[in-house]
């Protein structure tokens, strides 16, 4: 999908205009994505480790996409964390959706082995149809 395509459907929003970002305190980790189109729908793909399904949330309001996470990382009992090179334990990104292509009715997620996938389903007017040609 060449960036042009990706911006009609789905567009990530930048950290500086994040309203999020903006009242939070503590840092935040914008975990990576990796956005992928088929006929039928887009699959965006966030690295979220250390992060459980009780504390993520996946929510679309006002055609804002929004994924949000609180990063647990257990450690054994008599451990304790010296030091970290992680600086934040929340993890948060944020889409706008193109209105008229993603159906919000039928966005579905999945977290597994720390990688959350969202489905985002394409209209039926916005997806791809072959045309049977008649001989």
């Amino acid at each position: 999908m060449t960036s042009q395509q990706m911006s009609t459907h789905v567009k990530p929003l930048s950290a500086t205009k994040d309203p999020a970002q903006a009242t939070r305190r503590e840092p935040v980790i914008l975990p990576p994505v990796d956005i992928r189109e088929t006929a039928e729908a887009i699959l965006i793909e966030a690295d979220m480790p250390g992060v459980s399904p009780d504390s993520l949330k996946v929510e679309v309001a006002d055609n804002r996409l929004t994924l949000e996470g609180t990063l647990a990382i257990e450690l054994p009992e008599a451990m304790t964390s010296v030091d970290a090179d992680l600086r934040g334990s929340h993890y948060q990104r944020q889409f706008t959706l193109g209105q008229q292509t993603i159906d919000p009715e039928k966005i579905r997620a999945e977290l597994k082995n720390g990688v959350l996938r969202v489905f985002l389903q394409k209209r039926e007017s916005h997806r791809t149809r072959r045309i049977p040609i008649a001989s």
